[in-house]
């Protein structure tokens, strides 16, 4: 008969291998997901070349020279050249990214469709009286089409990021259409809604007939070790004396403040259902702005997307965004189970926390309780039943453990300092 210490040893060894394999394995589906995510991106999106992106820029600029488009970046592209075509991003999802050097700064041309002719036209422009349309008339035309896009009510007051009041020129009719191919692009509205309200949120810094043009980021790669090239942010917050661990940890708490923004900060919650590292950046000071908002709805527009006929599960899942199917009706549920949260630590944090990514940086202690937090909130909470539960750790519960981890890191670096490393 063997030792109880034996025992106790082998048994300890076991549950080490199997945590071991588990995390192993764990890895090696996050790759294998992340690679399929790619090629597919890469070889079934419609292919990025400079002659498509210089020949749709140069019809937009014919188009602006013909007086059927306008907008405050176009003299810019098109007469003084002062915003210059650099390189092709991305066709994906039906959109056109483009990336461009304005002034001397780096920026992001984006636009739905390739042509302005693409998009609908406002019928009351066709109509011989147009120009004489009361503005509340067209303020409540934007409000309806804003509604469309967002699914939410607006005032006309609301309305008005989007329609600069000014006397009726002989333009009138350019800037109205113009103005219209842009509200028919869901995240230019977001975008443009939003940027006064949330630090997460990409600003936009003009427009041209249907193209926006908003702050260049470098977006996350999923296979990159720490997700985002920290490397890029050097001289900044990340300065030499920064560890990649500490700019992990600030990134994270910018994560969990754009979570609580998001679900709490406006008139309805803002669910985001396509979260992947791809559609985040980091800006100079660590903080997470969402650039690509393609898959975001406000809570009314995500109970109308839910809201289907089903026969499983299975078929009441929209990308990040789950429901569960009531078979008694065949209808999913209209409220969504889980939440930005839940999503964010399944594939952002694990990536960070339930790898060697944080070294030894922090106490063995601390880092197990963050560890298990993740793990926590990434699983629903009934996950054994086979359903989408809400996540049993709430953004505070990790915010408080980050922010203790971000005191052990600083107090660790003032003793090197002190000490005269």
């Amino acid at each position: 008969m063997r030792p109880p210490a034996l025992l106790k040893r082998l048994q300890l060894r076991v549950l080490r291998r199997g945590t071991l394999l588990l995390l192993l394995c764990w890895a090696a589906a996050w790759v294998l997901v992340n690679t399929f995510l790619f090629v597919h991106r890469r070889v079934f999106s419609e292919r990025c070349t400079d002659a498509k992106s210089r020949a749709m820029l140069a019809r937009l600029c014919q188009d602006y020279r013909e007086d059927i488009l306008t907008g405050d970046l176009c003299e810019d592209l098109c007469v003084d050249e002062s915003l210059v075509y650099t390189n092709c991003l991305y066709y994906d999802k039906g959109k056109k990214v483009i990336q461009a050097d304005w002034q001397g700064r780096p920026v992001i041309l984006k636009s739905k469709k390739d042509t302005f002719s693409s998009y609908q036209t406002l019928g009351v422009l066709e109509e011989a009286d147009a120009q004489d349309l009361p503005e509340a008339e067209l303020l409540l035309l934007v409000a309806l089409e804003v509604k469309n896009v967002l699914g939410l009510d607006l005032s006309n007051s609301t309305s008005v990021p989007f329609w600069t009041r000014r006397k009726k020129s002989p333009q009138w009719k350019v800037q109205v259409a113009s103005m219209w191919s842009l509200l028919q692009q869901e995240e230019y509205v977001y975008f443009s809604l939003l940027q006064d309200f949330s630090k997460h949120v990409l600003p936009v810094i003009g427009t041209c007939g249907h193209f926006y043009a908003v702050e260049y980021l470098t977006g996350g790669q999923a296979w990159h070790p720490t997700l985002f090239p920290l490397k890029d942010l050097q001289g900044s917050f990340f300065a030499p004396g920064k560890s990649k661990v500490e700019a992990i940890n600030v990134i994270a708490l910018s994560f969990l403040d754009m979570v609580t923004q998001f679900d709490n900060d406006f008139t309805h919650r803002l669910h985001l259902c396509d979260i992947k590292p791809e559609n985040f950046a980091i800006r100079r000071d660590l903080t997470v702005v969402a650039i690509d908002m393609d898959m975001a709805f406000f809570e009314p527009k995500m109970r109308d997307i839910l809201d289907q006929n089903c026969t499983g599960d299975e078929d009441c899942n929209f990308f990040d965004c789950f429901s569960r199917c009531d078979r008694r009706i065949n209808r999913c549920g209209a409220e969504r189970l889980n939440s930005n949260l839940q999503v964010i630590c399944d594939k952002i944090f694990r990536h960070w926390f339930l790898s060697s990514v944080m070294g030894s940086s922090v106490s063995s202690a601390l880092l197990v309780q963050i560890q298990r937090a993740v793990q926590w909130c990434a699983e629903p909470a009934d996950s054994d039943a086979g359903s989408n539960g809400p996540s049993p750790v709430s953004a505070s519960q990790l915010y408080s453990l980050l922010q203790e981890s971000q005191k052990e890191l600083q107090s660790k670096k003032d003793v090197f300092f002190f000490i005269g490393f």
